[in-house]
């Protein structure tokens, strides 16, 4: 008699996730990392659009450097004068915008994003 083998034995299955494990242990860090520098391009993108807007407001209100900036919900969509169209920027880290005086960087609240800050214009 012949018998028939149609199942998968259990060093079969164990290899089975084993490799498994091994491509998940590759991908997850990957993953992550790419998503954390997504954000603080995204911040950065956030902290460019704040700093127009600081000079857009400057020149229409003729402020000389060092002169303190009204706060972020200011400049967003406030009637006649909307520097930013929109809400307010918002981290996607989770952080706080910080305006600051004209003539200083806007910064982020989070590290990340404010480590890759220095592109700013």
């Amino acid at each position: 008699m012949k018998s028939l083998r149609r199942a998968f034995t259990l060093v079969e299955i164990m290899i089975v996730v084993l490799i498994i494990g091994i491509l998940v242990a590759i991908a997850v860090p990957n993953f992550i990392r790419a998503r954390e520098s997504a954000r603080a391009r995204a911040c950065v993108r956030n902290l460019r659009q704040i700093d127009s807007a600081k000079e857009q407001y400057a020149m229409d209100n003729r402020l000389a450097q060092g002169a303190t900036m009204p706060a972020l919900s200011a400049l967003c969509g406030n009637g006649t004068t909307t520097y930013i169209k929109g809400s307010a920027p918002s981290c996607p880290s989770s952080g706080t915008y910080t305006v600051n005086n004209l003539g200083t960087d806007p910064t982020c609240s989070v590290g990340t994003a404010a480590a890759v800050a220095h592109v700013l214009p």
